[in-house]
């Protein structure tokens, strides 16, 4: 039998795919492995998306050539670089592009001298996260074009999902044990924007989704000039969607926001905010900023600065500008160097570590229900993943004391007694 061993870089939705290449490969003739060593085949699900990733991609391609297999690139780097790849990676033995992949099959086939590998099924895949939660993918590219995003030119134009076909893949993992999902997208808000009459929406795909009973459900990636009353309105009302807003907002500059060609201004972003804690009083926000982005002035920083203090977010991120080729941030005058790029990065952190740790401790004596995800580092403390936190290790960690043995999964109160910069900490609320 051949072992066949993957790496998955990037995103959960690059994840996803490396989920469906799993599958690919039946378990009567082929064995799946973490132990690059004993591969026959070692697949690299490669990243493009910034600078940073694309070296990521290349290292561990050159990593996992140095074993005795039959290496496979695929993936975003894949179908972004694919002449350059097969030009300077030679030690690759095969290379396909996304745009390829429905030849994936038989290309492997080709390789292994196998037959009887599958196609790439959406609805069948080997889920890699742990058994009570799953990713579940609701579209395929992208239409916005910001100027700092490849992801168009990647993964080409919004494509949404069939309705039937993500309701059938959900109760699939729902009938495997999975409690709780998390609905990924390029770009989540719009699904549905594609189809006839615009329907069904992304509010009609959550009353189907919560019809099948999962504990939670959790929407990320929100584009916030997309978001509708309706939506809103929605998940303050669900007792199984999580009342966790993720919507990057990259800048809060409406020079800047001009220049990134995002579709929002400044204003609208704030009342946005204020209406989402006006409707839903107890929700999570998290955002993303881009700092040193080109034609960023001092004057755009402290805008973003004052942005963060007034909208006081409980999860940040915030990225050095990365210049992509392609992209239309590329060619743009007044390219910001890399030192002061990251000084306004950790500028802007700064600010947000003070933000969290004030809304944290704000957290103090509340009671948390959710799931238990893990051991921590103490005897009998465990982690908790509750509307608080996301599953995708951005956000910070709950960590509680139980004086009674817990399995992942179970599904538990905790009570917060303290607060750090980006953790939480509390004790089991015995019922």
């Amino acid at each position: 039998m051949k072992r066949i061993g993957l790496v998955s870089l990037g995103c959960a939705k690059n994840l996803v795919d490396s989920e469906e290449i799993l599958a690919m490969f039946p378990r009567d003739r082929f064995v799946l492995t973490n132990n690059p060593s004993e591969a026959d085949l070692i697949i690299v699900n490669t990243c493009g998306f910034i600078e940073a990733a694309k070296k990521e991609s290349i290292q561990t391609i050159l990593e996992m050539a140095q074993y005795d297999a039959k290496l496979v690139v695929v993936g975003c780097l894949a179908q972004r670089y694919y002449e350059q790849l097969v030009k300077e990676i030679p030690e690759a033995d095969l290379i396909v592009p996304i745009k390829d992949y429905k030849e994936l099959a038989s290309r492997l086939e080709e390789l292994l001298g196998e037959k009887g590998i599958s196609p790439l099924n959406p609805l069948s895949r080997v889920v890699s996260t742990a058994s009570y939660s799953a990713y579940l993918r609701i579209s395929e590219g992208c239409n916005n074009f910001c100027a700092f995003c490849a992801i168009p030119f990647i993964r080409g134009r919004f494509v949404s999902r069939p309705y039937e076909e993500i309701l059938e893949e959900a109760r699939l993992l729902k009938a495997k044990g999975v409690k709780e999902i998390s609905l990924i997208s390029q770009d989540t808000t719009i699904y549905g924007s594609d189809f006839p009459n615009k329907k069904p929406n992304i509010v009609d795909l959550l009353k189907g989704l919560e019809d099948i009973g999962f504990y939670s459900i959790r929407l990320l990636y929100l584009y916030p000039s997309e978001i509708s009353d309706e939506l809103i309105d929605y998940i303050a009302a669900s007792k199984s969607v999580a009342h966790y807003f993720d919507i990057p907002v990259q800048s809060a500059s409406d020079h800047l926001l001009t220049l990134m060609k995002r579709h929002a201004d400044a204003a609208k972003t704030i009342d946005l905010f204020k209406k989402i804690r006006r409707k839903c009083p107890d929700a999570i926000l998290r955002t993303t900023l881009i700092a040193g982005f080109p034609g960023e002035k001092i004057e755009d920083q402290e805008i973003t600065k004052k942005f963060l203090e007034e909208v006081k977010f409980d999860h940040m991120g915030c990225f050095t500008y990365s210049r992509e080729e392609g992209t239309a941030g590329y060619n743009l005058p007044d390219q910001v160097d890399e030192e002061t790029k990251a000084k306004r990065r950790d500028e802007l952190m700064a600010i947000q570590r003070k933000i969290s740790y004030n809304l944290n401790k704000g957290q103090i004596g509340k009671t948390f229900e959710g799931l238990v995800v893990g051991k921590g580092k103490k005897k009998g403390e465990y982690m908790l993943r509750s509307v608080w936190n996301a599953p995708d290790d951005i956000d910070g960690a709950i960590y509680f004391k139980a004086n009674k043995e817990l399995t992942e999964g179970d599904i538990v109160k905790v009570k917060i007694t303290d607060a750090f910069v980006y953790d939480l900490s509390g004790e089991l609320v015995e019922d």
